[in-house]
């Protein structure tokens, strides 16, 4: 039997608790979980792509593969013998642009399938922007991002409120 290996990608910048919850719920379904980082600078990126990879492998430990990708995701997905991409959905409107990814990875490579997730109920609107958004307004994510990634955050965002 082949293995199955499921691709979750993402920007990720930064990780959030939704994240986690679709990470943490797709483990038991598939052999395998690959956490893929987008390389998108055209996106203005928080965090290097480094440190999304070191902030994620820090949360999932060896649970999971962590990552970095740039082009097209089925390429990526040839690479590591991924035949399942994972989709966080949030609300309907995620869903019209995800169908059409989805459908373009088929039509690009028939063996590719997509499953779409949503996230526990508590994270259903959360997503990278909202969260850098509130934070640099001064907002409290607790419960929201893991504390490693709140830290990341009050470095990155608030330097010179440190004392």
């Amino acid at each position: 039997m082949t293995k199955r290996i499921a691709v979750y990608p993402g920007s990720f910048d930064p990780i959030h608790n939704g994240h986690l919850d679709i990470i943490e719920r797709c483990r038991p379904m598939f052999d395998e979980v690959v956490v893929a980082v987008l390389m998108n600078e055209e996106k203005k990126p928080l965090f290097s792509v480094e440190e999304r990879i070191e902030a994620i492998r820090g949360l999932v430990g060896d649970t999971c593969r962590v990552e970095s990708f740039s082009g097209l995701l089925v390429h990526f997905m040839d690479r590591v013998g991924g035949s399942i991409v994972v989709r966080g959905l949030r609300a309907v409107s995620d869903f019209e642009y995800e169908l059409q990814m989805a459908l373009m990875n088929r039509r690009l490579n028939g063996r590719i399938e997509t499953v779409f997730l949503m996230p526990k109920e508590d994270y259903i609107y959360l997503s990278s922007r909202l969260v850098k958004e509130v934070f640099a307004l001064g907002g409290n994510l607790q419960g929201l991002v893991p504390e490693p990634v709140l830290a990341r955050l009050e470095q990155r965002l608030r330097p010179a409120v440190r004392a």
